[in-house]
């Protein structure tokens, strides 16, 4: 993997928020993961991680955050 950043509006959440993190695939989980830590930058705390797609043999969970973690559909 190449290294890349995440950016966000300093006012795109306003600091105390509680945050949803939706996306479309989780793999390894270092996208979110560098989500959650840039949504706690922001001061706001993150409450769950939704994703359309998850690659379980790839364990992407096990880098996030405990908190709830939902995946419509889960691929081996």
């Amino acid at each position: 993997y190449a290294k890349d950043r995440l950016e966000m509006h300093q006012d795109a959440m306003l600091p105390g928020s509680r945050v949803l993190i939706v996306d479309d695939l989780i793999a390894t989980g270092g996208t979110a993961q560098a989500t959650v830590q840039l949504v706690e930058k922001a001061g706001c705390e993150v409450v769950g991680l939704a994703f359309i797609i998850e690659l379980i043999a790839l364990a992407g969970r096990q880098n996030l955050p405990d908190v709830p973690i939902v995946s419509l559909l889960q691929y081996e």
